[in-house]
């Protein structure tokens, strides 16, 4: 099989000559005319390229700027104008918004219509959270949050609520890996596994979240695209002998779903994480791989204690997530091979995370503390902390556990222990925060994780006269 194959607004689509690395932005508005659909920031953040995405797991919203047509393979693709149905009747999001004044300029509306309609398909009312990778410069939100409540109890359209069948879009074949011309797209881990190793040249994506702007902001030419959003092997998360088992093509949507209820503070942070749209792409194996020292999953894991599992043909071995970190943009990865998954404890009732950014919502982090101690008889008997943001790579604060470990938990402790943050952290001042204020605010973290253990009241949110 060697076309891509999906419905556009009711219309199946089938292409054979596609470029693997062209967007659904660029298709919908150069090829289809359809453009309703808007070009912002062209890189995931302002949501005005929002479409909507239906397959065997629901519906969602993704940002169609940074979404690569071979993504789409065998799913459902909805722009603004597919919201109307067949007899011209508006979405009740599309009549709420009008109804409301939600409106002024018109060019980010599509967006926060389709992110709308998204939510309510889904019943959500959880707006803030639905709506805060869209963004609106002229109108405010006020409006727009005003229209998304009067349409929550409005029915679903009928022409939206058809059962997705697979066999409608799918083309023909024989269900293995389908590939377009230098391009592939396995099914599963271990046809990957053995390309990959005749084939280490390759560029891996799976969300494309990131590698997309290496595509629509540095115009690269990505050598042998493999597409490894098709592989349900490494989509699934298990429990078993107390720990969590998360494969590296869970979605961080979908992780923040199975944490809510055994880490929630993770979970919390995770709602920071991006946008919707984006969390709904990104992988939590692919924020590992990427090695960036401001991504925001990786300490978190690292104060868990995670396991990070690799496989390389195969071969499968496993180390702590700690040292795969090695340098700036450097893991400990040998040649074809790659993240297959990471385990977690299923308990830690004293995690917590903490995000500092200048924007609350969607936002990269100037700061990430993740604190993970645990106290016996009033004693700290063990300490984990990491951070983002701190140093080149995630990394564990060893001397501030050093001189927590085995002492009274009490403040005069880790008043005691904040000078070891300088021997653990050398932070850089860049745009988002300085030298001096990273250091500080992380010793300012330690302070916040007593008192939140203690039972106070840390959290801006929720801090009330």
């Amino acid at each position: 099989m060697t076309e891509v194959a999906f419905l556009l607004n009711g219309t199946p689509v089938r292409l054979g000559d596609c470029s693997p690395t062209r967007t659904l932005l660029d298709f919908l508005r150069e090829d289809r005319s359809l453009c309703g659909t808007k070009e912002g920031c062209n890189e995931g953040d302002c949501g005005a390229c929002t479409v909507m995405v239906t397959d065997a797991n629901g519906v969602r919203a993704l940002n169609s700027c940074i979404l690569f047509l071979p993504q789409l393979h065998g799913k459902a693709v909805r722009t603004v104008e597919g919201l109307t149905a067949p007899d011209g009747t508006p979405h009740p999001v599309q009549t709420a918004m009008v109804d409301h004044h939600a409106s002024q300029c018109g060019f980010c509306t599509p967006g926060f219509v389709v992110s709308m309609a998204v939510g309510h398909a889904n019943g959500r009312s959880d707006h803030d959270t639905v709506l805060a990778g869209n963004l609106c410069r002229c109108t405010g939100y006020a409006p727009i949050i005003r229209a998304a409540q009067a349409s929550e109890a409005s029915p679903i359209p009928k022409h939206l609520t058809a059962a997705f069948i697979l066999a409608e879009i799918s083309s023909e074949g024989s269900g293995e890996a389908d590939s377009l011309p230098g391009a592939y797209a396995p099914t599963n881990s271990d046809d990957f596994a053995a390309w990959y190793l005749q084939n280490p040249e390759a560029t891996l994506i799976a969300g494309a979240t990131d590698i997309g702007l290496w595509v629509t902001k540095q115009l690269r030419d990505l050598p042998k695209p493999v597409f490894l959003n098709r592989m349900s092997d490494l989509q699934q998360i298990e429990r078993a002998g107390g720990r969590l088992h998360i494969g590296a093509g869970v979605t961080i949507t979908a992780l923040r779903e199975a944490l809510l209820p055994l880490h929630p503070s993770f979970a919390e942070m995770l709602r920071r994480y991006a946008s919707e749209q984006v969390r709904n792409a990104a992988t939590i194996g692919g924020n590992i791989a990427n090695g960036s020292p401001i991504g925001d999953g990786p300490p978190a894991l690292i104060a868990l204690g995670a396991t990070l599992h690799l496989r390389q043909g195969d071969d499968l071995r496993s180390i702590p997530l700690e040292d795969f970190f090695l340098d700036y943009r450097k893991q400990d990865r040998k040649t074809s091979e790659f993240v297959a998954g990471i385990s977690i404890p299923e308990i830690a009732p004293a995690l917590r995370c903490y995000k500092l950014s200048k924007r609350f919502d969607q936002d990269i982090s100037a700061v990430l503390g993740a604190f993970n101690v645990t106290v016996k008889a009033g004693r700290v008997t063990s300490a984990r902390i990491a951070f983002g943001g701190m140093a080149g790579i995630p990394k564990r604060a060893s001397a501030v556990e050093a001189a927590l470990d085995g002492q009274p938990w009490s403040i005069e402790t880790v008043t005691a222990a904040l000078p070891a943050f300088g021997s653990d952290f050398q932070p850089l001042s860049d745009m988002r925060a300085s030298a001096a204020y990273r250091l500080k605010a992380a010793q300012n973290l330690l302070i916040r994780y007593f008192h939140d253990l203690a039972g106070t009241p840390t959290n801006v949110l929720e801090v009330s006269r």
